[in-house]
């Protein structure tokens, strides 16, 4: 379906455009993606983590406008029901709302610690103490899920909103070199090699914007 505009901040530094767009190549819905300058101080801020913004992600279809990755995802799975962006079965989707949910309101450490930045590599990163405890918390969630559903992805063996939420995750673990074992580091490759992933890697190459904050040599 076309049609429909989806302004994001960065492919290279968002985190949020990233799930957005994860959430729209889920649903099926054929996005012209646009992006904000970095020039504008609301996106800048957003990037470098100062503070939200009504500007990006935001979804335009059909007549509506969506902003806050957490209200475009409830768009969505609203909308296209069909593309089974959250569980069918009640307790299992109970489940996944509730790991969606808590990564969008919380994890502020690993956020600030461990920024999204898909081109740097920082082999060794030694990351402080409250972005671990973050870390160790998205484990558990992880493994909770492994053990529970058994899948290839966190709710089954098909993606759902928490993998999409849980990508650039995937991504600073690579990023910051954060050693994985098991089963988590098989769910970091998956996701990593994921096309729709894929494509947004390849696109975020070809975009110039580099924030010097953010590609500090540590």
């Amino acid at each position: 379906m076309a049609g429909a505009t989806l302004t994001i901040s960065s492919r290279n530094y968002s985190s949020w455009s990233l799930r957005a767009w994860l959430f729209c190549q889920m649903a099926g819905l054929d996005v012209e993606v646009e992006s904000v300058s970095i020039d504008d101080p609301n996106n800048r801020a957003e990037l470098l983590l100062l503070s939200p913004t009504v500007l990006t992600p935001r979804l335009d279809h059909d007549g509506a406008s969506v902003w806050d990755t957490m209200a475009i995802a409830e768009y969505l799975e609203e909308n296209f029901p069909k593309a089974e962006l959250l569980p069918a079965e009640r307790i299992k989707r109970a489940h996944c709302r509730s790991v969606v949910g808590e990564m969008h309101a919380g994890f502020y450490n690993l956020r600030s610690a461990l920024p999204m930045n898909l081109r740097a590599r920082y082999p060794g990163y030694r990351v402080f103490t409250g972005a671990r405890s973050d870390i160790r918390r998205v484990l558990t969630i992880w493994n909770e899920c492994f053990e529970a559903y058994r899948g290839r992805f966190l709710f089954g063996d098909r993606p759902t909103l928490a993998d999409a939420m849980y990508a650039p995750v995937c991504t600073r673990f690579v990023t910051y070199d954060v050693a994985l074992e098991g089963k988590a580091a098989e769910y970091r490759d998956r996701i990593m090699d994921w096309p729709p992933m894929q494509q947004w890697f390849e696109e975020s190459k070809a975009e110039p914007i580099e924030i010097e904050e953010l590609d500090i040599e540590f």
